[in-house]
């Protein structure tokens, strides 16, 4: 009696992972970052941003919106279960794209791209973002730049996502 319940206990975890692959602990690491957000830098209002899960709970996608119109962008963001490791990849209506990796540490999600080159400025560089889960609900996305292999970080967007308020 007590294998046929190991099997059949079995059995039922199984079905609950192939119900859900993407339902693990890891794969919500980044749901603090979900939701209807007004983002701001020092300069005030910098722009909304939508940030939803979907495709059965394996992708958070995100919808920005620039508050100086003009500028709108979307990241995909999923956990690799594979490489165990996060992955986004940004692309944007001025023919931008990004692609960060990284991983959830210290309570932060920090995602960093390869070295790449720009042509314009003549320059190597990597990004760095990281965004973290403030008390008060609010999340904070740093993103920084280096041309100098990691020696030295600079500012490229420091803002504060605050949740929109909701519509009665």
């Amino acid at each position: 009696m007590s294998l046929l319940m190991v099997m059949f206990s079995n059995f039922i975890a199984a079905q609950n992972s192939s119900q859900c692959p993407c339902c693990t602990p890891e794969h919500r690491q980044f749901d603090f970052w979900v939701g209807e957000w007004e983002t701001f830098s020092s300069q005030g209002l910098a722009g909304t941003n939508s940030i939803v899960i979907m495709e059965d709970s394996c992708v958070i996608q995100e919808n920005w919106v620039s508050a100086k119109g003009g500028y709108t962008g979307t990241s995909y963001n999923f956990y690799d279960q594979t490489e165990k490791k996060w992955k986004q990849i940004w692309v944007d209506n001025q023919g931008g794209n990004l692609e960060l990796t990284g991983n959830f540490v210290d309570g932060k999600m920090v995602l960093q791209s390869e070295e790449k080159y720009s042509e314009k400025n003549k320059v190597h560089y990597t990004d760095r973002i990281t965004w973290t889960p403030n008390s008060d609900g609010t999340v904070r996305q740093y993103w920084q730049r280096t041309t100098d292999g990691g020696k030295t970080w600079s500012d490229i967007f420091d803002g504060l996502y605050k949740p929109k308020a909701k519509k009665e």
